[in-house]
């Protein structure tokens, strides 16, 4: 059962990582992936409702981290429907190239934080769109934003599902992971920076197309700054509620998006059913990425089943004999989040380290945090945001390989020294 529980999930990644060249969508792969590999634990276990039982319990973990992502989501769409956003892009009025590249990197970065790091950045790089023609300044500023919004996503616990799946399974808490990795995700944002704006000085003005005051002119309406507070108000009392109550995140999530269905009836109830139809949590569900959530299922069903076979604890013990110590092995889950996705990964390593050795807001946990989410940064294809930026811009592997790899290779090290130094 073993070797072939293995032989299933590594053909199963294989499948997730050549998705282009297969033509078979990662969400299909990660799916079959995943029941097929229970299909065979059933199959070898004798007592089918024992396992229908174990399957149940792990979905309960599943299920509460997808209605979450769902929740969420829909918030984030709820707030683009209103073009809430434009609460901050309205304000950004600077035609310098250099000053442009920090606002955007230091926006996506805490936008990131409060939202999550696929939606900034695809709003961040739209709004590029509107600012410049499309050209070389653009593609790098594109690039900053791939790295901004991982660095921004890494030490919020909404901010990216490497550590959405670590507060939610108990591993990190809200509060301890935005004091220990605020700093070393700054680092990781701020040594890009730099070296971007050093290169980047030739460039003294910005040659826009349109100019920045009619694009975003265009975008207001009634309700923006209304919906866009009660989206982030709603989404920062999500680990105030889970704190206080102990309930599971889902359940402020699921209070929150409630809030900003509100705030947007109010503004739009003296509208007929069409219009209104426009501006409800239906339309915004339409607009939600389900497919991203199917695939996480997925991903999530074939690492509970193995660690339900015992095969990620072993693999633990593997790399412990291979590797000098455990922070070695997360930096080289880092550099592996480049080419596999981090979410799947940091799954992995919740079932390879379990919590009774190394329990809540273990240095560990957090480590792990900071090298999966800002190593997917290296390269365009090792985080949900780069890829978003790669459709969006079209922008090729190789020139992304070429000119913002070594800026987030920089910050990726930077932010590991100074974790390693603070603690």
């Amino acid at each position: 059962m073993i070797t072939l529980l293995i032989l299933v999930a590594t053909l199963g990644y294989f499948a997730v990582i050549f998705e282009s060249p297969l033509r078979i969508s990662k969400t299909i792969s990660a799916l079959l992936t995943g029941c097929f590999c229970w299909v065979i634990i059933a199959l070898y276990h004798h007592n089918h409702h024992e396992t229908s039982e174990i399957l149940i319990s792990y979905f309960g973990e599943i299920s509460g981290l997808l209605i979450f992502l769902l929740g969420a989501m829909t918030i984030v769409e709820l707030i683009d429907i209103h073009k809430g956003f434009t609460v901050i892009t309205h304000r950004i009025r600077t035609k310098s190239v250099f000053k442009l590249l920090w606002i955007v990197g230091l926006i996506t970065f805490f936008m990131s934080a409060l939202l999550d790091n696929l939606a900034t950045a695809i709003i961040m790089v739209t709004l590029l769109k509107k600012l410049m023609p499309k050209g070389k300044i653009r593609m790098i500023l594109a690039g900053v934003v791939v790295i901004a919004a991982n660095a921004g996503g890494a030490f919020s616990p909404i901010g990216d599902v490497t550590t959405t799946l670590l507060w939610i399974g108990g591993q990190v808490s809200a509060e301890n992971i935005v004091i220990k990795l605020i700093l070393p995700s700054l680092v990781a944002l701020l040594i890009p920076l730099f070296i971007a704006g050093f290169r980047m000085k030739g460039f003294a003005v910005l040659r826009a197309q349109i100019s920045m005051a009619q694009a975003i002119q265009e975008e207001k309406m009634r309700g923006s700054a209304s919906v866009f507070t009660a989206g982030v108000i709603g989404l920062l009392l999500v680990p105030v509620i889970k704190t206080v109550t102990g309930l599971p995140p889902f359940i402020g999530v699921l209070i929150s998006l409630c809030m900003v269905s509100l705030v947007s009836i109010v503004y739009h109830r003296h509208k007929t059913a069409e219009e209104k139809a426009k501006f409800s949590v239906n339309y915004a569900l339409t607009k939600v990425d389900v497919n991203s959530i199917l695939y996480f299922m997925g991903i999530l069903l074939m690492v509970f089943a193995l660690q339900e076979a015992h095969i990620l604890s072993a693999l633990a013990l593997k790399l412990e004999e291979i590797l000098p110590n455990n922070n070695a092995m997360i930096i080289a889950i880092g550099f592996l989040s480049s080419l596999v996705d981090n979410g799947s990964l940091v799954a992995a390593t919740q079932g390879m380290f379990p919590l009774s050795q190394f329990p809540i807001d273990n240095q560990l946990w957090e480590f792990i945090a900071l090298c999966a989410g800002t190593g997917g940064s290296m390269l365009i294809i090792g985080s949900a945001a780069g890829i978003a930026v790669m459709e969006k811009e079209k922008i090729s592997f190789g020139w992304y390989l070429k000119y913002i790899t070594p800026l987030a290779v920089a910050g990726y090290i930077g932010a590991i020294l100074t974790f390693l130094l603070l603690h």
